[in-house]
């Protein structure tokens, strides 16, 4: 830690660092509430059985993706980031605990 609070001053993020980390803070990136959900269910229908099978299914899987989903991932990433700055830090209620 004491490298890393050298390399970076003011700026460690974790439990005991400068910057406190939340607990159980809200997925931010959009790989973690959007990419990877959506690759298992789509790579996983090929039923792939080799790292090699696994690397092709996701290879045609990311090819078609639209555009405009895309557009829409990062659109909605953006109004994560903007809820998370107004609730400072705290839990995304509307995200995580869905009525």
């Amino acid at each position: 830690m004491t490298i890393f609070r050298n390399m970076f001053p003011g700026h460690l993020i974790s439990r005991f660092g400068d910057v406190s980390w939340p607990p159980r803070s809200p997925d931010l990136s959009t790989c973690d509430f959007f990419l990877w959900g959506y690759f298992k269910s789509r790579v996983y229908t090929h039923k792939p059985r080799t790292l090699n099978g696994l690397k092709e299914a996701i290879r045609q899987e990311i090819r078609p993706i639209a555009r405009q989903l895309l557009a829409s991932v990062m659109d909605d990433f953006k109004k994560r980031l903007e809820n998370y700055i107004q609730s400072d830090g705290r839990h995304l209620t509307d995200i995580i605990f869905k009525t």
